[in-house]
């Protein structure tokens, strides 16, 4: 395993569930952090402890390196997980690089014979078929590069007014663009239940790119279409988290001896 892994806490108990049975990962996309889910702590039912991945170089952690390159990035993510598992059934939700790094850890889990997810949820992201942005877009001016944010309707306008607010989100998107733009699909499999959502109008995702999710895992349940372009899933938290719940409530019941 890597010796990068920082001091600080690699992944955040949304708020005090102590009977919890159930555990959700969620994996924030690029240039955000933890803060993104914060929403969804009151659609998500007491039966499940939401744990945030909040990776180095923004909010808390912005003084501490950020990765760019996914081998180390997995490798260290992988490290810092393990140290958070305990004996409850748990799954992965992650949102386009959030995606990507569930599935990357997933595979290292399975890999590695530790006790892996019931259930991963990839939303806005697929191995196949998703337009990743060239790695041009890194070295662009900070304008260019809201204006990239912007078409994708990724940032608020509170945000984008706030010259000091970018200047603390603009270097985590480059570092995370960069993780992106490293990742080589290996066609790398899961030992887990798959269950994907998309927008309907995303100008990442190409048509039927979810289908490359199928030989991917032992159960595909199928992918769910949301109206909006890539961030969808901002409007459509209590669809999705519903839907979250009752699969990960399903297939928890199924993986216990």
């Amino acid at each position: 395993m890597s010796s990068r892994v920082t001091s600080g806490r690699w992944f955040h108990q949304a708020d005090s569930r102590p009977d919890a049975s159930l555990r959700l990962f969620l994996f924030h996309y690029a240039g955000n952090g933890p803060s993104m889910y914060r929403e969804w702590c009151d659609l998500v039912p007491a039966d499940i402890e939401l744990q945030m991945l909040h990776l180095p170089g923004r909010q808390e952690r912005r003084a501490e390196p950020a990765y760019t390159d996914i081998g180390p990035l997995t490798e260290a993510l992988h490290e810092a997980f393990v140290a958070e598992l305990d004996d409850r059934p748990y799954a992965f939700f992650g949102h386009s690089m959030g995606a990507l790094l569930a599935y990357r850890l997933a595979h290292a889990v399975s890999a590695a014979g530790d006790p892996g997810p019931v259930l991963m949820a990839a939303s806005g992201w697929a191995p196949v078929g998703f337009r990743t942005p060239g790695p041009e877009l890194m070295d662009m001016p900070e304008e260019r590069i809201v204006e990239w944010a912007k078409g994708l309707g990724s940032m608020p306008k509170e945000i984008i007014e706030d010259r000091e607010m970018l200047a603390l989100i603009i270097p985590a998107m480059r570092s995370d663009l960069a993780v992106c733009v490293s990742y080589t699909d290996d066609d790398a499999g899961v030992r887990c239940p798959i269950v994907s959502y998309s927008g309907r109008s995303d100008p990442l995702m190409t048509p039927g790119a979810m289908n490359s999710w199928i030989p991917r895992t032992p159960e595909y349940l199928g992918n769910c279409e949301f109206p909006g372009g890539h961030f969808f899933m901002h409007e459509q938290g209590l669809a999705i988290t519903g839907d979250v719940t009752r699969l990960l409530r399903r297939h928890a019941e199924v993986a216990v001896p």
